[in-house]
């Protein structure tokens, strides 16, 4: 084995230790994955101008090094020039590192958040399980399906009448984050 390393130019070398410790990490990566753990990025050294895409990540740099090493050592035995070579596997790198921060982006945004969007309860009906003050004299909450759960939310109301527990009512509109209008039916 060492014979057959030392037997190649110094190019080929550097391109097969890359490769090998790039495949090292993606095979560790991908172990770990499969078995239900996680590789946390080190750090979020992500340059995206507030934007939700990590384009410089662990995962993607260990992506970048090895289809770079691998891109490499084909180039070198299909006879290219060290600097075709070099461009070349780059640009694959960069690509692979592309590729990756996409699928990251698109998997990690596919999935509803599970959070509750408060606009979702207007025009919803409820009911009262904390008397609301008439006049928005006191807050009060109403039990809700929204979002296809169950919620207690805080609720108001401009009418006339203090709103009772089991009262029917309806949310009007949305006050604050939460905080809803609502109306007896």
């Amino acid at each position: 084995m060492s014979e057959w390393f030392g037997n190649l130019s110094t190019i080929e070398q550097t391109y097969w230790i890359i490769t090998l410790i790039g495949s090292l990490f993606f095979v560790v990566i991908l172990v770990t994955t499969f078995l239900g753990g996680e590789v946390d990025d080190l750090g979020d050294a992500d340059f995206d101008g507030g934007i939700d895409f990590q384009f410089l990540s662990f995962k993607n740099l260990v992506g970048f090094v090895t289809i770079f090493g691998w891109t490499g050592l084909a180039g070198i035995n299909s006879g290219w020039a060290d600097t075709t070579t070099l461009i070349v596997s780059f640009i694959c790198g960069l690509v692979m590192m592309l590729i990756m921060a996409s699928l990251f982006y698109f998997l990690r945004n596919s999935g509803e958040s599970g959070n509750m969007k408060i606009g979702n309860a207007v025009d919803k009906i409820g009911e009262v399980y904390i008397p609301i003050g008439a006049n928005r004299g006191s807050i009060g909450k109403i039990q809700i399906k929204v979002q296809g759960s169950l919620r207690e939310l805080e609720a108001i109301t401009d009418g006339e009448i203090d709103l009772e527990t089991g009262n029917v009512v309806k949310v009007i509109e949305v006050i604050s984050d939460e905080l809803l209008l609502v109306r007896k039916l």
